[in-house]
């Protein structure tokens, strides 16, 4: 009698002992990325299925606003109420206070180290720390993260790490946003990225990348719908002129554009936005 209940009490301690444990586990799991490579040899990666089938028939038709601001800055809206803006510099106002704010370091054009205190998430492109940053976040019906590229720094030697590829996943989407992108991608870049359905890209012809650069990243993205940014120097038709007739282009007679999974092109499209 004795033996059956201090076996009894052992079993229930090691229960209370391993109970807490699975369920720390369970909630300290990572977010899965909808949009990711999934994991394979490279170049060869296989990415995420691109099919609305794939993606819960709400989560399909669900709209995101997606507002050119200025420069390099976007407003993305998303379906729950998140308000997200890309390369932040408190210089150009979004039409709303974002909850999330993305920079970039390059320039002051792309960061403030002085932002609205009202937003409540502030993401780095660079590591504070000396390292690189690495962005896993979920606010409301949005999944943020990032892929760190290199930077060149003000004597032109090449600084790792001191710009991130944001990439937003939201209503079945995957918005990614190059920042300022200073060089070509490799493949695991591209694996890192995934897929990409909406590209928010800059367009300088040198100040980030020459045009003919950036439009093999472009290619290679192969991304639904392309939001040309950072427009400076040569007009736009020489970033044009790098696509053949597998991309259509478009000039919008509005700041934004209104997308879902479902609505989006069948054929790449290059759509320049207002005020761009």
């Amino acid at each position: 009698m004795l033996r059956s209940a201090i076996y009894t009490y052992v079993a229930i301690a090691v229960l209370h002992f391993l109970l807490p444990m699975g369920a720390h586990a369970q909630t300290a799991a990572p977010m899965v990325s909808q949009c990711q490579a999934i994991a394979g040899t490279l170049p060869s990666a296989t990415f995420a299925s691109f099919a609305p089938s794939a993606v819960p028939v709400q989560a399909a038709g669900e709209e995101v606003t997606i507002t050119y601001v200025g420069h390099s800055t976007f407003l993305i809206e998303t379906p729950g109420g998140v308000a997200i803006a890309t390369d932040y510099n408190g210089w150009y106002t979004p039409p709303r206070m974002p909850t999330v704010a993305t920079m970039n370091k390059a320039h002051s054009s792309h960061f403030t180290l002085n932002p609205d205190p009202a937003i409540k998430h502030v993401l780095h492109g660079w590591g504070d720390d000396g390292g690189p940053a690495d962005h896993d976040l979920v606010v409301g019906d949005a999944y943020i993260r990032n892929v760190t590229t290199d930077i060149r720094s003000g004597y032109g030697a090449m600084e790792p790490n001191g710009n991130s590829i944001f990439i937003f996943e939201v209503a079945g989407l995957c918005i990614g946003h190059l920042g300022h992108l200073h060089h070509e991608l490799d493949d695991s870049h591209y694996a890192e990225i995934g897929r990409l359905d909406v590209l928010m890209v800059p367009v300088d012809g040198g100040l980030t990348m020459g045009a003919e650069s950036m439009s093999r990243v472009v290619s290679r993205l192969r991304s639904a719908l392309i939001l040309p940014m950072h427009r400076r120097g040569p007009p736009i038709d020489t970033f044009l002129s790098m696509f053949d007739d597998k991309f259509d282009r478009s000039f919008a007679d509005s700041d934004n554009v209104v997308v879902s999974l479902r609505s989006l092109p069948g054929k790449p499209l290059i759509y320049i936005l207002k005020g761009v």
